[in-house]
């Protein structure tokens, strides 16, 4: 009977010591996984011709090495378990498997080496082909398989979102272009037909943001011009913490106010929280350059976004360690009625900003659109245009093909006798009236004067006078100044006149902070 019992004791505590082990290892196992965040995926674009960061998490001081075509690079991670490591440039090619290894393996096929670019801002560049201008006929012609594009979701948070794991690179088709942003898909096809390589675009676009939800907050505590913006969200967090106090003890009416606060938290215009919930988990990967669709959400405060549009950009920049890549935008549209009289207008004044953040950062550009707005709608369902103007920017600049790109812009002015004399850049071909010959869209003033509809005639050295019999002595222009303006200005390669103001009045969202 003894030997009996010592038989078992030794049987139970080998099957328990097992166990354990086994427990043990397959805890070990799970801490010492290597992990990429989802930018990193099966059907992904690399960007051609330059070093590319990889990066993931592992256990601390886990050996990792990183494998495409015949390049292998190393890294050992650090004792937080981050590593990454720098590709060598890649010319274009593929498919390659991309592999990565530690105590365990990950491994991504059909990858591409191309360009690719970010496409980023609020609904307009969220805007999908499915909801675009013939969508039946853009789905049925989709049938790009080297263009592919990845969504990231809507989360808006305080600290960085490392990953979104339900979120993976697709590649176009009939049955998914249409999910796709429509501006990042017309852009990226007419790349891909002019240039013939393959193009990746990272679409992290959230309908309605506000830019300073896009800016690191330290960047924005920092500058006394935001203090106003950023006591405003210090006031509202106060209260959240003040009324989540109270628990149970909440009134029906500091419940309701509570969950209105709770929802602007979790928002898309509480500064920081899209760059930590959306734009950290990406911030670093290969990109050529961005595109950008926004400023509605910002239009009431027009002046100050002369300054948060350029600080967004340059912190993107800085923190993405590519230099002062390509970053080209969407000037605003045509929205909302027809004034039957010039005046003040906020969306003018974001229109304003946006075109002088090209003389702010080098390497910019805007692609205008003053033209194929709809009145009626924030969201003009011409985004086919929209792609290729921006397009226009990226081929010219950024990849040596002879085309225009630049709208003409305003340069100088001249008072003569009665009228002014405007000098503009950028008229390629000449002027072309659009419907009529004589232009529309300007209006003239006097010292101190109001703004008045006026004339206006080309010159044979491509000057434009511009005139009115109320006016007699003018000192100040406009063009396409209004939330909605009737305007009919083109160069000869299609592109529509800047709209501008020879003045710096104060408008009328100088004081909004």
């Amino acid at each position: 009977m003894l030997e009996t019992f010592k038989t078992r004791t030794i049987r139970a505590t080998k099957c328990w010591l097992t166990v354990a082990i086994t427990i043990v290892l397959a805890g070990s196992t799970a801490r010492a996984n290597v992990g990429l965040p989802n930018v990193f995926g099966d059907h992904m674009v690399l960007q051609q011709g330059q070093k590319n960061k990889v990066w993931g998490m592992a256990d601390a001081n886990e050996s990792i090495t990183v494998t495409i075509d015949k390049q292998t690079q190393k890294a050992t991670a650090a004792a937080d378990g981050s590593w990454h490591v720098m590709l060598d440039p890649i010319p274009v090619g593929g498919p390659y498997e991309f592999t990565v290894k530690g105590n365990n393996e990950v491994k991504y096929t059909d990858v591409l080496v191309g360009e690719v670019w970010v496409c980023s801002g609020q609904s307009n560049m969220q805007w999908s082909v499915n909801a675009s201008n013939d969508a039946d006929l853009e789905r049925l012609a989709a049938k790009f398989p080297k263009i592919r594009m990845i969504n990231f979701p809507q989360i808006g948070v305080q600290e960085p979102k490392w990953s979104h794991d339900d979120r993976h690179w697709m590649v176009c088709s009939p049955e998914t272009v249409g999910n796709f942003s429509a501006v990042g898909y017309f852009f990226a096809r007419q790349l891909y037909e002019t240039l013939g390589v393959p193009i990746g675009m990272v679409n992290n676009a959230w309908g309605g943001s506000a830019c300073e939800a896009w800016i690191r907050r330290d960047l924005l505590n920092s500058d006394p011009l935001y203090k106003p913006l950023m006591d405003r969200w210090t006031q509202m967090e106060a209260k959240v913490a003040e009324l989540s106090a109270k628990g149970n003890a909440l009134t029906e009416d500091e419940k309701k106010e509570l969950n209105g606060l709770n929802g602007q938290m979790g928002g898309n215009h509480r500064p920081a929280n899209i760059y930590n919930g959306v734009l950290k988990s990406h911030l670093g990967y290969g990109i050529k350059g961005a595109i950008w669709y926004q400023g509605e959400s910002n239009a009431g405060r027009a002046f100050q976004y002369r300054d948060l549009f350029p600080l967004m950009i340059k912190s993107w920049r800085d923190e993405w360690g590519q230099g002062d890549f390509p970053f080209y935008w969407v000037q605003l549209a045509d929205f909302l009625g027809e004034r039957p009289q010039p005046g003040e207008s906020a969306w003018a004044e974001l229109r304003e900003a946006q075109t002088m953040t090209m003389t702010r950062l080098p390497n910019t550009g805007e692609a205008v659109i003053i033209d194929i707005g709809e009145g009626k709608d924030i969201h003009p369902k011409n985004k086919v245009d929209v792609g290729r103007r921006l397009a226009r920017w990226a081929l010219a600049k950024d990849y040596g093909i002879n085309v225009p790109f630049h709208s003409p812009q305003y340069k100088s002015m001249v008072r003569k006798d009665n009228s002014v004399v405007l000098t503009f850049d950028f008229i390629d071909g000449g002027w072309r009236p659009f419907d009529v010959g004589d232009p529309r869209g300007f209006a003239i003033a006097g010292e101190g004067s109001k703004f008045v509809w006026a004339k206006a005639k080309i010159l044979p050295d491509n000057t434009i006078e511009v005139f009115s019999e109320e006016v007699p002595s003018p000192v100040a222009v406009r063009y396409g100044w209004a939330d909605n303006p009737v305007l009919n200005m083109y160069n000869g390669a299609g592109l529509p006149l800047t709209p501008f103001r020879t003045d710096d009045r104060p408008g009328e969202t100088i004081n909004n902070k």
